[in-house]
């Protein structure tokens, strides 16, 4: 999940948005921290560039039963951290895992309500865990750190999506200041109500029922992405995968195309017509198009000359979405994906997707992913060297010294 995120934050570096992003925050602060080509950052800048990078794309991790991506924002706070304190490989995964369990079942039980985004909300209780852990601080003052943060969690909108525009990218940058700010405060003794949490669920959010066993270690069942999409997207892709090989990649003479999904798909990916990244990121109809004209969806289908090209948008005009009341019913996931294509039906069913704790990429995969999106911003060689060593160090290595094999 570390390498992987990483390779995210890389990727997005060829896009001029983040690259402006990060000019603001050096121009603001210099610090120790740089990302390879990159600037110099403070630690807040490099936290806040690293979590906007991370989602850029829509390749990082999630976890189906948190409805969000906890691990991003937890890996954007500690990288700068780790590496300000010299901290070891085994302090950081530690602190990351400690930060993914409690921002995972806070996802889990705060469920947000209808109109709001999660990034900008509960993942900044998983940092204040995380952060409080890199600390070493108590469980007593991990929890003040929690409510700290539960005091003042953010109402994130989904409206940017659904507009096209990219401001909820920034979503996660404020989670993971919020979160450090909150282990902060706590390690430099302020206090919060110690019913600051329950008290929010019980009053600000749709609050489940979301009682997870202690021994239960959700980081398990996280997903990591093959495509570059909301994971709701992959189904209708892995579909489209399987069609365009018995149509040996040829999509001219497709003529119609009807995708058949479960309904939260739907409520959140509805986007037909995508102008933007950020709502093709988001749309069923594209996934599958991209599928059927690309062999899939990769970081580099965001920049111009790919997202615009004529037949990846005939495909995805041609595409008809509907619900499948099979999965509805059963709440499960999955899609039905027909193409019609020189008079002949061709059609794939997908109930599980690649990335799955059931179907999890090896880390083989996970590798070749990260020198992919790493080949944007660095020598494949350093990319190389570096993956490889994190893989198989020790965990008293030093973290810092890992990262230098970035340049």
């Amino acid at each position: 999940m570390l390498l992987d995120t990483i390779g995210c934050m890389l990727a997005a570096r060829s896009a001029p948005e983040v690259v402006g992003f990060e000019t603001e925050f050096s121009s603001l602060e210099s610090g120790l921290f740089t990302f390879p080509g990159g600037r110099r950052l403070s630690t807040l800048g490099a936290t806040a560039v690293g979590a906007m990078a991370a989602t850029w794309d829509e390749a990082c991790e999630g976890l189906a039963l948190a409805h969000g991506r906890p691990g991003v924002p937890v890996i954007a706070a500690l990288l700068p951290q780790a590496i300000a304190r010299d901290a070891t490989v085994g302090l950081l995964l530690d602190s990351l895992v400690a930060g993914y369990e409690v921002g995972a079942r806070c996802g889990a039980w705060l469920r947000v309500k209808p109109g709001m985004h999660v990034d900008g909300n509960w993942p900044a209780l998983g940092v204040a865990a995380a952060m409080a852990r890199l600390l070493g601080l108590s469980a007593n003052m991990s929890m003040t750190a929690i409510n700290t943060a539960a005091c003042q969690l953010g109402t994130s909108l989904y409206l940017p999506v659904r507009a096209g525009a990219n401001a909820r990218n920034t979503y996660l940058a404020h989670s993971a200041w919020l979160g450090q700010l909150a282990a902060f405060s706590a390690a430099g003794g302020l206090t919060a109500p110690e019913d600051a949490l329950p008290h929010y669920a019980e009053h600000f959010a749709a609050a489940a029922d979301a009682q997870i066993a202690p021994e239960r270690h959700l980081i398990l069942e996280a997903y990591l992405k093959p495509h570059a999409a909301v994971r709701h997207v992959h189904y209708g892709t892995e579909a489209a995968l399987l069609i365009r090989g018995e149509l040996a990649g040829k999509t001219a003479d497709i003529s119609a195309i009807r995708l058949a999904v479960y309904e939260e798909a739907r409520t959140y990916c509805g986007n037909s017509n995508p102008q933007t990244p950020i709502q093709a990121q988001f749309s069923l109809s594209f996934g599958a198009a991209a599928g059927l004209r690309y062999n899939g969806i990769d970081a580099g289908i965001y920049r111009k000359e790919r997202f615009e090209d004529a037949e990846l948008r005939r495909l995805e005009r041609l595409v008809l979405v509907e619900t499948d009341p099979v999965l509805g019913d059963a709440g499960r996931r999955g899609a039905k994906l027909v193409v019609t294509s020189g008079g002949k039906t061709h059609e794939a069913r997908v109930t599980a997707v690649k990335g799955d704790p059931g179907m999890p990429m090896s880390p083989e995969e996970v590798t070749a992913k990260f020198l992919r999106y790493a080949g944007n911003s660095m020598p494949a060689g350093k990319a190389y060297g570096f993956a490889a060593a994190l893989v198989g160090c020790e965990k008293d290595v030093s973290f810092r010294d890992l990262w230098d094999l970035l340049f």
